[in-house]
Formats: structure tokens, sequence, C-alpha cells
């Protein structure tokens, strides 16, 4: 317990100290934000603070937090604290940072962000590259919730034979469909506080639950540090692609741009944007450790974290809380991706309105560009259920693609801070980081290119100090072009 305390320690202090830096970095203004300048009634709406923290935690929390700290506990005790590390340096300061810049940038999406700071050509790659990782992320997010609620709910079994599967299937869909096409606050704003009790009463239920059932935890100085776990899997980069979300997820940089537009001073980011991500990683540690001790009283297995996180999920919830509070656990972590994926999907339909430079505040429009959407995501989820290796495949491509996303906008946060005479390094150290682990996953993986993990790693040092010198280079010409002209 007390490596995981000393962990929860490292979140909240780091969080409070690296938090002020980031904000001083920053500089928060009196400036008019997005959502005061360019008000529309349907994106551009400016919302409580409260509320916008509460609405940026439940896009950005989805399974991730919860079903990867499972599978990545498996690395034992050293998670309680790369969990924490890395979601201070990295997680929240990537929320924070994408946030801050659309804020200082008319709102602009993810994609737009990147055109201004990394190119036109980056800009194509990212545009496809983020389209198709949101478009996942809404397959995922329907399948998640919709199994969890079959199996944990009802007791059912998730089969392509069962029709109640595709009727709650059907349920969600029709939600996402809701969400994505009706002003922000007229249905996500006024949900949402449904949505947050369950979910952050979940949280300290289970986090209360370690201690008053005395579940065991593993020290970093009894059970040691093994760079492989008992599957076979190589600490990096399989622990951070696993548990991405609980300490960067790429998919943030998505939601953070879009609570940018509803966000009506700038000093509310360090709330919004910051801690909302320190309180995922909070998230993490609990069901890491909830993991953890359930194997440790024999309740769970270690075959269990590893291939049925979400019967784990079930379990530890019933016995920590009871049958009654249980449910509700159970209910918030499927709460969780629904409320992700139907923003995801959201952002989708503006980022492809921007790109074609669709006027999304008109209905027909709105409507046509969400119809295409939600047939391919159809398309999609049928497939999936229907192979029987389909949703893991769906479930690999999406979890590096998430990471991925992240390399992009630590390096367009990285040219922004260049610009302003800002510590860049703050930004391009996690993002070599990152980088690193992407490709040497990519390089090893069968589902990329397969090589020996010694050839990977040694591929990846080389891409990733190109990486590093692109990001430099590129900053430094485009710093002395802004200056020049004198902007």
């Amino acid at each position: 317990m007390i490596t995981f305390l000393v962990g929860l320690a490292i979140l909240i202090v780091g969080a409070v100290i690296y938090g002020r830096v980031c904000e001083k970095v920053m500089k928060p203004s009196d400036r008019k934000t997005p959502a005061v300048e360019k008000y529309d009634g349907v994106d551009y709406v400016p919302m409580k603070k409260w509320k916008n923290s509460l609405i940026e935690l439940l896009n950005i929390a989805g399974t991730g937090p919860i079903l990867g700290p499972i599978q990545g506990i498996l690395f034992g005790p050293i998670a309680f604290i790369t969990i924490p590390i890395g979601c201070v340096l990295g997680g929240a300061f990537h929320d924070y940072m994408v946030g801050m810049l659309s804020v200082r940038n008319d709102g602009e999406q993810m994609p737009s962000l990147v055109k201004r700071f990394l190119g036109k050509y980056i800009y194509v790659i990212y545009n496809i590259f983020v389209c198709l990782l949101l478009l996942l992320l809404g397959v995922v997010f329907i399948y998640t919730p919709g199994d969890l609620f079959v199996t944990q709910l009802l007791g059912g079994e998730s089969n392509l034979g069962n029709p109640i599967v595709w009727v709650v299937y059907g349920a969600i869909f029709v939600y996402y469909i809701i969400a994505t096409l009706l002003p922000i606050d007229k249905i996500i704003g006024k949900i949402y506080p449904v949505f947050g009790a369950i979910l952050l009463l979940s949280a300290v239920g289970v986090f209360a639950g370690l201690f008053i059932k005395g579940y065991p935890l593993d020290e970093i100085w009894e059970k040691g540090f093994s760079f492989v776990n008992a599957y076979g899997d190589n600490f990096i980069p399989i622990f951070f692609v696993t548990v991405a979300c609980g300490i960067v997820s790429g998919f943030h940089s998505t939601q953070a741009t879009l609570i940018s537009r509803t966000m009506a001073d700038e000093r509310e980011g360090r709330m919004t944007f910051y801690n909302m991500m320190v309180l995922e990683g909070f998230i993490a540690m609990v069901w890491a450790a909830a993991a953890m001790g359930a194997v440790n009283i024999g309740l769970a297995t270690s075959d269990m974290l590893h291939d049925q996180a979400t019967t784990v999920v079930g379990v530890v919830a019933k016995d920590m809380l009871g049958s009654i509070g249980g449910i509700i656990a159970i209910i918030g972590v499927i709460v969780l991706p629904i409320t992700s994926g139907d923003t995801a999907l959201r952002s989708l339909r503006i980022i492809i309105s921007d790109a074609l430079h669709i006027d999304h505040t008109k209905k027909r429009n709105s409507m046509i560009v969400a119809l295409v959407i939600f047939l391919v995501v159809a398309a999609i989820l049928v497939w999936a259920k229907a192979d029987t290796s389909g949703f893991n495949v769906l479930w690999r491509y999406f979890s590096w693609a998430n990471e991925c996303t992240a390399v992009f906008a630590f390096a367009t946060i990285s040219i922004y801070m260049m610009q302003h005479k800002m510590p860049y390094l703050m930004a391009l150290i996690p993002g070599m980081f990152y980088m690193y682990i992407v490709t040497s996953y990519i390089l090893n993986a069968k589902i990329g290119f397969n090589l020996p993990w010694t050839a990977a790693y040694i591929v990846s040092a080389v891409l990733t100090l190109g990486f590093a010198a692109a990001v430099v280079i590129y900053g430094k010409k485009k710093t002395k072009t802004i200056s020049a002209s004198g902007q």
C-alpha cells in the first residue's frame, strides 16, 4: 500500500506544482475567448466553469483509464509510480497546452492547429489519421459499454446471435446520433452532471473499498521490477500503449479543443484541462490497485486481468461495494465510454466539416455529415462483432493510433512554444518519448512490421532523433520567418 500512496502523493503534489508552472508559462489573460467572440448558439456557447470541467473529464475518460490500468498492473507496482509521473509531466501538460492553443486561436480544432504550426502537408496526413482514430473510437465505445451492460448488468452473453446485444447497441447508437446533432448545451450540458456524479462516486467508492476491504498491494521494493511480464510483454512500449489514457492520450487533444469553444475565461484552463487529466490519472491508479488487490486475495487471476478486464470490473465492484453499490460502480464504468464516444463522433463531424469548409451551423449539412459517419460506424461494428478476432484487431489499431495522435500534438505544442520563446523542451521531451513508444511498438507488432525487439528499438531510436531534429529545425525556421515578417 505504501507504493500506491507514494504514487498518489506524486500525482497530487506534482499536479499542484507543475500545473502552476504550465499556467505561468501560458500566462492566461482577460482576452475574449472564442465562446464569447464567435458565439453561434451551437458549438461556440459560453458555459460555466464547473460544467466545462465535468464535461471535459467525461469526454476524455473512456474505458481506457479503467481497462488499460487493469492490464498494465501485470507489470507490477512500478505502475503506481509511472502513471502519476507520466500523467503530471505528459498527459495533463498535453491536455492543458492543446486546450489553451485552441483558445488562443479562435477555437480551432486539432487538425487546424496542426496545419497552422506544422504546415499543410503534415495537416493532410494528420487529418486523415485523427478522423480514423475518432471513427474507431466511436465503434469501440459502442461495443464496450454495450457488452458491459449485457454481461455485467443483465447477466447475458455478448455474442452475434443474442438480439439483446443489438438492442443495447441500438440504444447507444440513437443517443450518439442525438448528441452529435443537437447543440452541446441543450443535450450534453444538461445530462452530464448526472453522469459525472455516477463517475466520481464510483471512483471514490472503489478507492475507499481498497482500505475498507483491506486489499493487499505489492510494494516495489518487495516485487522489484521486471522489464518483461509473465506474458512476454516488454514494459517499453507495451505498458504505455496499454495504459494509454491514464498517462497520455492523443484523443484528448480532440476533446480539449472542443471544450475551448465553450470556455468563458482563459483562467479556467488549468482546472478544465490540466486538473481533469489529473483526475483521470487518479481513476487509473484506483483501478490498477483494485485489480492488483483482487489477484492477491484470490478474487481474480492474472489471466483475467490479461484477457477479461471487463469481468474484473464487475468482480471488484461487487466485492468492494456490495450488490447495489457494485451495480452503481459498473454503471459508472459503462457511462465512461458512452460519454467519450458521443463527443468523439461529434468532434469527427466538426473536423470533417471544418476540413471540407462545410457550414455546420446549418442543420441539413450537419445531418448529411453525421449520416455518412454513422453508416460507416455501423458497418465496422457489425464486422467487429461477426469476426471472432475483429474487436481485438480494432482495439489494437485504436490504442496505437491514440498515442500516435499525441506525438502530433506534442510537436504542435513544441513549435508554438518555440515561436513564443517558451521552454519548448517541456513538450519536445515527452513527444520524443512517445515517438519512441509508437515506433517501437508498430515495428515489433505482428499487425505492424514484426521485427525483433532489438531491431525495433534501434530503428525507433534513430526515428526519434530524426523527429526531434525535424521539430527543432522547422520550429526555428518558422520562428525566423515570423520575426522577419514582423508578426
